[in-house]
């Protein structure tokens, strides 16, 4: 029996691994279907990753994780977990091929990811002026314009923000009504560098060698068409979780989630269900920061080395 298995491998299931190795568990495997890395491995630039001063494409970024994690002893498998359920006082991990694995506790730590809006030039610009993070990307359009496309809390809050480094913010939305607060909306409807922009849709996401130049848009209610010139586009229309191992037969989760599919955990990581922690994106509230990612993964580390320590 595994003393801890990880499930996913980007920073916060890394970073699990480094600290509960090194803090002394000798059966330590994490599960990751593919290459180690999460979803920032397809960032362009990686820059705000305290005591790393040079400017990294995240793929670059995240290569010596790999080494300094497998250091003390964590193992990979690259096997696709399709479910966790406890079983007594321990957990079976059953994977896609049928097979399965029993570990004294587990740290989920599989990450979202946002949701694309399908618009055309969507992929072909991601990354090189379509974003779904302004706390990450922000700074690059510092003092240029750009547009954020959505209606919730996410969107007009990142309006906000943008509006403090960028020219002008374009906010895009579909509808007229937003499902953002009142209160944030009213900030939003207070600052000079946001331009409300409804109901419209993107028709398309345009840009050259260099990156995005601008967007054709489409008014829903009349038809008529316009285009604007930016240099960032930012999507922000909802995130999905990857929560899908804690989903049991019946249908129900194995642990407390909210109603974002969110697990819920306390300080420690801990869900309510004991030895089962989860960590990064998948946790309620993430920032959806690399760093905080990996603090939750280290955190949970820890708290399983405690569980497991007081269950022998």
């Amino acid at each position: 029996m595994l003393d801890l298995a990880i499930i996913g491998g980007g920073p916060a299931g890394l970073s699990a691994g480094l600290y509960a190795t090194r803090g002394g568990l000798k059966n330590v495997v994490m599960f990751e279907k593919g290459m180690p890395g999460g979803q920032i491995t397809s960032s362009s630039e990686m820059e705000n990753y305290p005591g790393v001063s040079e400017v990294k494409s995240g793929f670059d970024f995240m290569m010596p994780w790999q080494e300094q994690c497998f250091r003390f002893g964590l193992k990979h498998e690259m096997k696709e977990v399709l479910r966790i359920k406890k079983v007594g006082d321990h957990f079976s991990i059953i994977f896609s091929d049928g097979s399965e694995e029993q570990a004294k506790a587990v740290i989920v730590a599989t990450g979202g990811s946002p949701k694309r809006s399908g618009v055309k030039g969507e992929d072909v610009f991601w990354g090189k002026g379509v974003s779904s993070c302004a706390t990450c990307d922000g700074f690059f359009y510092k003092g240029k314009e750009v547009a954020v496309l959505g209606g919730g809390d996410t969107a007009v809050e990142e309006s906000i923000y943008l509006a403090k480094i960028c020219s002008k913010v374009t906010l895009i939305h579909r509808r007229d009504a937003f499902r953002a607060s009142p209160t944030t909306l009213e900030r939003a409807k207070n600052e000079p560098k946001i331009e409300f922009l409804t109901p419209y849709g993107i028709d398309e996401i345009c840009g050259d060698d260099s990156g995005v130049t601008g967007l054709k848009l489409k008014n829903l209610q009349d038809g008529s068409e316009k285009e604007i010139n930016i240099s960032g586009i930012f999507v922000l229309i909802g995130y999905n979780v990857n929560n899908s191992v804690l989903m049991q037969e019946d249908g129900s989760s194995l642990c407390e989630v909210n109603e974002y599919g969110q697990a819920v955990v306390n300080l420690k990581m801990e869900t309510n269900i004991p030895g089962l922690f989860a960590a990064g994106d998948l946790r309620e509230d993430a920032p959806k920061q690399v760093v905080c990612a990996a603090a939750d993964g280290a955190t949970a580390a820890l708290g399983a080395i405690e569980y497991i320590e007081h269950h022998k």
